[in-house]
C-alpha cells in the first residue's frame, strides 16, 4: 500500500531506482510504457541483440527520441537518460544499478544473465519464466546467501498467483489449488508453428501483418506455457503438482470453486495443495461460459463450519457444500504492471514470489514419434512440449528439462508422447545452463524447501 510513497521520495531525494533490462520484445515494451511514466524509477540501459529492435520499442512505448540518445551506460546514469546496446554483461556490470529485468525470453540465455547478475550483486527480477523453471530455484539460493532479491514478475500469471496464494494463507485459510485460465483441447499438444494460427482462427498472412510469433503463440497453445508457469508458482509456493501434471478441466468462473476441489469431493484435483489450470473451451470445442481464459484464482477452505456460514452470509461463492471457495481476477496485465516487482525488490527488499525450493518441472515431451538423430527445437517448436511433472517424479525418470531441448540431438528413436530423457540425448555438459541445472539437480534433488 505504500510502493508510490517510496517512489515519489526517491524522486524527491534525485535518487531513483536504477534499471537495466536484458530484452527489448512484447513484455518489456509494455514496462517500459509506464517506466517512463513511474517518478522514482530510471531504466539506465537496455540490451538486446537487436539495438533497433530495441529504439524501435521505446519509441513504441511513447519514448522521446532524446531519451535513448546516451552515447553510454556513465552518461545515461548521469543525465537520467537510457543507453541501448547489444552487451549484456556490460549492463550487468553497470555501476549503481539497482536492479536487473531479465526479460528475453530464452532460458538458457536467461540462466547465464541471472547467474552472472547475482555474481555481480545485483537485484534480479526474473520476466524469463522459462529460465526460472529451469533453474530458478538454484539461482534464488544464491541470491538469498548473497542478501540480494531473485524475484517473479509482478503482472506475469506466476507472481499474481503467488500474491493471490499468500492472501489466503495470511487469512489463515488452507489453500486447495490455485493456478490461472486458458485455451486448452488435448489435440492441442501436437500443434506446429505451420498448424498455431489455425486454432487462433487468423490466417498466416493475417498474423504476420500483426508482427506475430507462430513460434511463440504455439507455446501458449500447446500447454507449454501453462507447464512453465505452474512450476514456477509450485516452487515459489509449495504447491506441489499433481502426479499427471495439468488436467485442464473445462470450466467457468462459475464453477470454480466445485471444480478446482479434491476429485474425492467431485472435483477434478488429484489431492489437494496443488497448480491447476482451467481452460476456456470444452472438449468439444465450445466456449466455456464466463471463461478465466486470462486470469488467475486461489481456491481456499473453509477451516471450520462457522468460517462456512460467514462465507454464506457475505455472499461468497462456494461450492455445493458450502466449504470451499475461490478468489479469481479476470485478467492480467503483463509488463505494464511490472514495476511493481521492481519497486518492491529495490524499496522494500522483498520479492513478488520467489522459488522457495523445487516441486514442480517441465520435461521435454515428444509431439511425434521422433527418429533418432533429429535434433529436438524446444519451446513451441515442432518437436516437443512441455508437460508438468513433480520435481521428484521427473528427476526419478532421468527426464530431460525443456529448457535445455532446444539443439539437443536424438540418440533413440521417441514415440510421440513419451518424455526425452537426458540419457536420450547428447548435450555439452560445459554449457553454463547444463551446469546450473546439474547443480540444482544434485544440490536441491526435488525436494522441499
Amino acid at each position: 500500500m505504500n510502493l508510490y510513497r517510496l517512489l515519489a521520495a526517491r524522486a524527491e531525494a534525485g535518487r531513483p531506482v536504477r534499471v537495466g533490462l536484458i530484452g527489448a520484445g512484447k513484455f518489456a515494451t509494455m514496462f517500459l510504457a509506464q517506466a517512463v511514466r513511474t517518478p522514482g524509477l530510471h531504466v539506465v540501459g537496455i540490451a538486446d541483440l537487436d539495438g533497433e529492435r530495441a529504439r524501435a520499442a521505446c519509441v513504441r512505448a511513447g519514448w522521446a527520441a532524446e531519451r535513448i540518445q546516451a552515447a553510454s551506460l556513465d552518461a545515461a546514469r548521469t543525465k537520467g537518460t537510457t543507453h541501448i546496446g547489444d552487451d549484456a554483461a556490460t549492463l550487468i556490470a553497470c555501476a549503481d544499478l539497482d536492479v536487473l529485468v531479465e526479460a528475453t525470453g530464452d532460458p538458457v540465455a536467461g540462466a547465464d544473465h541471472a547467474a552472472r547478475a547475482i555474481a555481480e550483486g545485483r537485484h534480479l527480477v526474473m520476466v524469463n519464466v522459462e529460465a526460472d523453471a529451469l533453474v530458478g530455484p538454484l539461482l534464488a539460493e544464491r541470491a538469498r546467501a548473497q542478501g540480494l532479491v531473485y524475484s517473479l514478475a509482478y503482472g506475469d500469471q506466476p507472481a499474481l498467483i503467488c500474491e493471490q496464494v499468500d492472501w489466503a494463507r495470511a487469512a489463515g485459510f488452507p489453500v486447495v489449488a490455485a493456478g490461472k485460465g486458458t485455451k486448452y483441447l488435448p489435440e492441442y499438444h501436437a500443434s506446429t508453428p505451420e498448424t498455431v494460427w489455425g486454432y487462433y482462427g487468423l490466417t498466416p498472412e493475417a498474423a504476420r501483418a500483426g508482427g506475430m510469433n507462430p513460434t511463440m503463440f504455439n507455446s501458449f497453445l500447446d500447454g507449454t506455457k501453462s507447464a512453465i508457469e505452474m512450476a514456477a508458482v509450485a516452487n515459489a509456493t509449495g504447491l506441489t503438482p499433481q502426479p499427471d501434471g495439468l488436467g485442464f478441466p473445462p470450466c467457468g468462473t462459475d464453477r470454480l470453486a466445485e471444480v478446482c476441489r479434491p476429485a474425492a469431493e467431485g472435483g477434478a484435483l488429484a489431492h489437494t495443495g496443488t497448480v491447476e489450470v482451467v481452460s476456456s473451451l470444452n472438449r468439444d470445442g465450445s466456449v466455456v461460459a464466463h471463461d478465466l481464459r486470462w486470469g488467475t484464482y486461489v481456491a481456499f477452505e473453509a477451516p471450520t463450519d462457522y468460517v462456512a456460514r460467514c462465507f454464506a452470509e457475505y455472499g461468497v461463492r462456494t461450492d455445493s457444500s458450502g466449504r470451499y471457495a475461490v478468489l479469481y481476477r479476470p485478467f492480467h496485465l503483463i509488463g505494464l504492471e511490472l514495476g511493481i516487482s521492481v519497486a518492491s525488490v529495490a524499496l522494500r527488499g522483498e520479492p513478488t514470489g520467489a522459488p522457495l525450493g523445487f516441486r514442480g518441472d517441465v520435461v521435454a515431451t515428444a509431439k511425434r514419434d521422433l527418429a533418432a538423430g533429429e535434433r529436438l527445437d524446444g519451446e513451441g517448436g515442432y518437436t516437443v512440449f512441455g508437460r508438468l511433472q513433480p520435481a521428484r517424479a521427473s528427476l526419478a525418470a532421468g527426464a530431460l528439462p525443456l529448457g535445455l531441448a532446444a539443439g539437443a540431438r536424438l540418440k533413440r528413436r521417441i514415440a510421440r508422447g513419451a518424455v526425452v530423457r537426458w540419457a536420450d540425448v547428447d548435450l555439452d555438459a560445459a554449457r553454463p545452463a547444463v551446469a546450473l541445472r546439474r547443480e540444482m539437480e544434485a544440490r536441491l534433488g526435488g525436494v522441499n524447501a
